[in-house]
């Protein structure tokens, strides 16, 4: 079949979009992400200099095939160091098969060469099989090689009951725009302990309220008056939205009697096939010390104010090897597997050898 491989124009983001509502992503709970009423705009929150790349087949406006390519500035062993991030793949599933990946590559290779970098992220889910085995297990010689470097665990969690506040000495307080110098530099203190963390400055942190984030709902505590914890709600809905398609596997078999006692113990029930999922993002997590107290504090608080915006899940991404994980797996949850990739064309030579034993922290909004 002919296919034009090629950068998008604006012209193209009607199609774009249609190809994100009409192909799911596989695995226990099937997925279609979608993103109106503009690709672009989630394309913005993943990095900076985001390059859309389209394949268009032989119809007129028809396109088969999307991936954005972006970069991000991240701590890469405690040190600030310019990554990229591949994402957005979608492919019509009428033109699968390698071939149609291999040119995409070969696209994305030349805007590497214009612009090359050590790696870029890339995060696959758990279950979709087709991916892993076209990018992972049998990659052609023309594709970057993938080094596995996280599991990662995103828990989208019930907001259900009320739950009361824990007893701690902590100050918990909202954020208000004066003090985002002062949440730039604490993230810039304790983020080096995190392998990939934001390398967030004054003007990256106010660049993101155009992107839905208010600072106002970002999450301060504080100890004898300095930040040892933040964390916060981002709501993405008016661009990004996923809509859930159906279940398999035990998920399938488990729904009937997981939405029968839901109403019982407290916990939303699981999406209808067909429906929005309603829910937003728990975002810009940073704990100093990686400080359980503190982390169950700010938990608590986020999810109380989470449950007054009238949404029914919180989605939060840890490193499965990050003992923060074993204080949001508490909360009533469904939890969806992946994996986080380093892909590297030669030129950027070992580098993931070079990554030491510090948990991954990808923030997931931004994925």
């Amino acid at each position: 079949m002919e296919v034009q491989i090629d950068l998008a124009t604006p012209a193209d983001d009607p199609a774009i979009r249609g190809l994100c509502r009409r192909e799911p992503m596989p695995g226990n709970i099937t997925l279609t992400y979608e993103r109106e009423p503009d690709f672009s705009l989630g394309c913005r929150v993943t990095g900076s200099d985001f390059q859309v790349l389209v394949a268009r087949g032989q119809q007129e406006d028809e396109v088969v095939g999307v991936a954005c390519r972006s970069t991000r500035e991240l701590f890469i062993n405690g040190v600030p160091q310019r990554l990229g991030y591949l994402g957005q793949l979608r492919i019509d599933h009428r033109y699968r098969g390698r071939w149609l990946v291999s040119r995409g590559f070969a696209m994305l290779k030349q805007l590497h060469e214009r612009d090359p970098l050590p790696a870029y992220l890339v995060s696959i889910v758990d279950g979709n099989q087709e991916a892993e085995g076209v990018l992972v297990r049998k990659a052609r010689k023309s594709f970057p090689s993938f080094h596995h470097v996280a599991d990662f665990r995103t828990l989208a969690i019930s907001l259900g009951r009320a739950k009361p506040p824990i007893r701690t000495d902590l100050e918990i307080s909202h954020a208000s725009p004066e003090q985002v110098f002062e949440l730039a530099r604490f993230f810039q203190a304790q983020g080096p302990r995190r392998q990939f963390f934001p390398v967030w400055t004054q003007d990256s942190l106010l660049q993101l309220t155009s992107l839905g984030l208010r600072i106002e709902d970002l999450l301060i505590a504080r100890r004898h008056g300095d930040i040892v914890g933040v964390v916060g709600l981002w709501d993405q809905s008016a661009y990004k939205q996923t809509i859930t398609q159906g279940y398999s596997g035990w998920l399938k078999a488990a729904a009937p009697l997981y939405d029968f006692s839901a109403s019982w113990i407290g916990r939303s029930t699981l999406p209808r096939p067909g429906s929005k999922l309603r829910s937003i993002y728990a975002a810009l997590l940073c704990i100093a010390n990686e400080e359980l107290e503190v982390f169950s504090a700010l938990l608590r608080e986020l999810y109380s104010l989470a449950r007054t915006r009238d949404f029914d899940y919180l989605l939060i991404g840890l490193d499965a090897r990050d003992h923060l994980l074993s204080i949001a797996s508490k909360y009533s949850h469904v939890s969806y597997a992946s994996r986080l990739y380093l892909a590297q064309w030669p030129d950027g030579g070992p580098f993931h050898e070079q990554l030491d034993h510090r948990a991954a922290y990808v923030d997931i909004a931004t994925l």
